[in-house]
């Protein structure tokens, strides 16, 4: 029988249970939400003169547990309306209703003698063959399973959400004792396909994979840093982007989760790990004790190893906590020489070889702490698992690192790492010298396009299963690359299919990427079928090159400038009107040329989590790769009567005068930057390609016809243009926006009205492009412009707000 999720059951609606609500209802999924019934009235309901047996009183824990995460930042939910798929009710009026579900799962407190309570009174509603999974973090699946009836420990087992379940990708699945393997397989691959997961099937062991190694990563820090002398500011600084991790590195992150949870964890791993080597690692270091004595939890506390403090003009200003004083002061400069040396590497895996042989402290501090991690997790396998790569999905995927451990050491060189950590004084496993000594010098290799890692009981490289819904192109770049120049890779995906990947600093746009699409798009007309735009890089695009933009402006080369802008939008116009069908496939941060690029394409495939918008104005100008034309376009298509044209083109134009951005691709649709019945969301990025790929494919197959040029688009002249200048005038002269912002705007109504027209008439897209750019252009020419540029450019940043 095929098992389908239609309907699922979250018990407990606290921050977790919420969050996973929320991520339910994300991908379409209807969501019933409960938790217990207040045992007292709070001052508002006596006010109103409720009593306990009212729905309202009865439902106000999960209610407001649900509105606080829907409120949090960032969000939980895709859309907001997304929200109303889920029901609230609470476990004793409502407990019925689980009955409909098929999947529960448990979010209660972690006790386990509350999580038992909990399965009884679910086992006299639950029906046969639902799934029922408990998200806990560390009590041991085969305490929860005592008890339990055949059925329920059949399709019982753990599944390990982290925190916030939306935004970071490890699902960990824990069997019981008797979990059925179809369970799992189910599981596996629902997590994957369904909820955008890494999936990582792990043993039932203290904290199982993620927690076990991250844990011991950030408390082996705690520790090293008072035996190094070290501040925090130094850790945070060498722990960050430097080394492929979040830019809140490790303090911040810690103030973010919450100290108390990470405590709680570490503690649970000190009782529970009696025999691990590393076992006092997980002991509580004195400056920790007193933070937790002092309730110093983070930023749920106000405090943690940070702390903001409003001074007395309404500004505020970020203290760092002194370890050895245990008093706040003023953040202090990190700077290494090791680290200057890596500036010039963008490949983050490159830096590693660098930085651990730094002769300075940082180059210590790589190190100790590599050659500790190293370690552990090679005595780890096969205690938390068989498979060295889970170990290394389950860090990435649950803590946000670029590389696992098993990565990091490939990338520095596996005998390289060994002669590091006996210099330190720590050895790995013996697995991993046999390794060596049977002629296998790293623990990953790629052959095919596919990546295989050692297998230790096999003493021989295994293909990592499930690659085959995946297109790595790191994998296939090598071998199946058609052209490259200094800013993209263009590889054969098979099928009759190119792709074009950005490989530029940032993936920014400049002249070298746009010849790349264009001899891309040549190659596709001539010999091949369809044409996909994406990359695997950590955004899809930030916007334009505004280096070349900047240096033109400034020597006012404007002959030359409006001829690299004329270029930006002819390649644009090519995504649109070339002869074989155009996918962009957008991720993560894709604004300004990036969201242009994408808004020209037959088709977008995006990922769920794709940032996207017009951000010129932040620089001082309007979009000029055909965003401003493709906006008024997209407003023209809406036009249904004359009393709402005028409502529909504002609607457009304040999406780019304000710089609008979407939290995720739903919110794209709401800005028409997505289009409704032509693009599409793909909730696992990993399969995005693939899936981009198809939709190429299939439009090709279909009998893909170039389209005609557009004259039809219909433009409002002196009916829209006076009134968006009326409404600028007003904003200026309400000090909502400066001189130099109205000016901008100006000229975007000049462009978005079809100029100074005495009445409606329709227009060609070349007739909005050419107006487009001459508005471009002249804004380049004002110092405020200018000084934006140059301001961005001092921070190192492409086109972007």
């Amino acid at each position: 029988m095929k098992r389908r999720i239609n309907k699922v059951a979250v018990i407990g609606s606290g921050i977790m249970g919420s969050g996973i609500a929320c991520h339910f209802a994300n991908i379409g999924v209807e969501v019933l939400l409960l938790d217990i019934v207040p045992r007292e009235l709070n001052e508002k309901e006596k006010k109103k003169g409720l009593t306990l047996e009212d729905k309202e009183v009865r439902d106000r824990l999960v209610n407001e547990s649900l509105q606080s995460a829907l409120k949090s930042k960032p969000s939980p939910i895709y859309h907001k309306d997304f929200a109303n798929r889920i029901e609230t009710g609470n476990m004793e009026d409502d407990i019925s209703k689980v009955s409909e579900a098929d999947w529960i799962i448990e979010v209660v407190v972690e006790r386990l003698d509350i999580k038992k309570q909990v399965f009884d009174n679910l086992e006299k509603h639950r029906k046969k063959g639902t799934l029922i999974s408990s998200n806990t973090s560390g009590i041991p699946i085969q305490q929860m399973n005592e008890g339990r009836s055949e059925d329920f420990q059949q399709h019982f087992c753990g599944t390990h959400f982290f925190n916030p379940p939306r935004y970071l990708k490890l699902f960990e699945i824990i069997p019981g004792p008797d979990t059925k393997p179809e369970v799992l397989e189910f599981l596996n691959e629902y997590g994957e396909k369904f909820l955008g997961k890494k999936s990582v099937v792990a043993k039932d062991t203290p904290a199982f994979i993620g927690n076990r190694i991250g844990i011991f990563s950030i408390m082996s820090l705690f520790h090293m840093i008072k035996d190094m002398d070290m501040t925090i500011e130094e850790v945070d600084k060498l722990t960050g982007p430097v080394i492929g991790r979040q830019k809140s590195a490790t303090f911040r992150t810690v103030d973010v989760v919450g100290l108390d949870t990470l405590v709680h964890v570490a503690n649970g791993l000190h009782k529970g790990v009696p025999n691990d080597e590393a076992h006092d690692l997980f002991a509580l270091p004195d400056f920790i004790q007193t933070m937790m004595d002092n309730e110093w939890y983070g930023s749920k506390s106000g405090q943690g190893f940070y702390k903001k403090i409003k001074n007395e003009d309404g500004s505020s200003t970020i203290k760092s906590l002194d370890l050895e004083t245990m008093e706040y002061r003023d953040q202090k400069k990190a700077s290494f020489a090791t680290l200057e040396e890596t500036k010039s590497i963008d490949n983050v895996a490159d830096r590693f070889e660098v930085l651990i042989n730094g002769k300075d402290k940082a180059g210590e501090f790589y190190r100790k702490n590599f050659s500790a991690l190293f370690a552990y997790v090679s005595n780890r396998i096969p205690e938390i698992s068989d498979e060295l790569y889970k170990i290394d999905d389950g860090v990435k995927a649950g803590f946000g690192w670029e590389h696992g451990p098993f990565q990091i050491w490939d990338a520095i060189g596996v005998k390289k790492g060994i002669e590091m950590m006996k210099a330190e004084g720590t050895e790995p496993a013996a697995w991993v010298n046999e390794m060596l000594e049977n002629g296998k010098e790293s623990f990953y290799t790629v052959k095919e396009g596919n990546t295989y890692f050692y297998d230790i009981q096999k003493k021989d490289y295994t293909k990592i299963p499930g690659q085959d819904a995946f297109i790595i192109l790191d994998n296939i770049r090598e071998s199946k690359e058609v052209f490259s120049n200094s800013g993209v890779v263009v590889e054969d995906l098979g099928d009759g299919i190119l792709n074009v990947e950005f490989r530029s600093k940032m993936n920014a746009i400049g002249g070298d990427v746009l010849d790349g699409i264009n001899k891309a798009i040549d190659m596709a007309e001539k010999d091949y079928q369809g044409l996909v735009v994406a990359n695997n890089g950590k955004n899809f695009s930030v916007g334009a090159n505004i280096g070349m933009i900047f240096m033109m402006a400034v020597e006012q080369e404007y002959e030359e400038l409006n001829m690299a802008i004329k270029y930006f939008q002819d390649t644009m116009m090519r995504m649109r009107y070339s002869s074989i069908p155009t996918v962009a496939a957008p991720h993560s941060m894709t604004l300004g040329g990036g969201c242009e690029l994408s808004l020209h394409a037959d088709k977008v495939v995006a990922a769920a989590e794709t940032y996207i918008g017009l951000v010129e104005f932040g620089v001082g100008v309007i979009p000029g790769g055909g965003g401003s034309k493709e906006m008024t376009v997209r407003a023209a298509d809406t036009f249904e009567k004359d009393d709402v044209e005028l409502n529909r083109l504002r609607e457009h134009f304040l999406t780019i005068g304000m710089a609008k951005v979407s939290t995720s691709a739903h919110e794209a649709f709401d800005l028409n930057i997505l289009q409704k019945g032509k693009d599409i969301v793909v909730i696992n990025q990993e399969r995005q390609l693939t899936i981009a790929k198809k939709h190429a494919l299939l439009m090709a197959e279909n009998g893909y016809t170039k389209p005609i040029h557009r004259t039809d688009i219909k433009v409002l002249g002196k009916q829209a243009l006076g009134a968006f200048l009326v409404g600028t005038d007003q904003m200026n002269a309400g000090k909502y926006i400066s001189d130099h912002d109205k000016k901008i705007a100006n000229k975007l109504a000049y462009v978005m009205a079809g100029g100074d027209l005495s009445e409606p008439q329709m227009v060609s897209e070349q007739y909005l492009l050419d107006l487009e750019r001459e508005a471009f252009l002249s804004l380049t020419g004002e110092r405020k412009t200018l000084e934006r540029l140059q301001h961005m450019l001092k921070k190192g940043k492409p086109l972007r707000n």
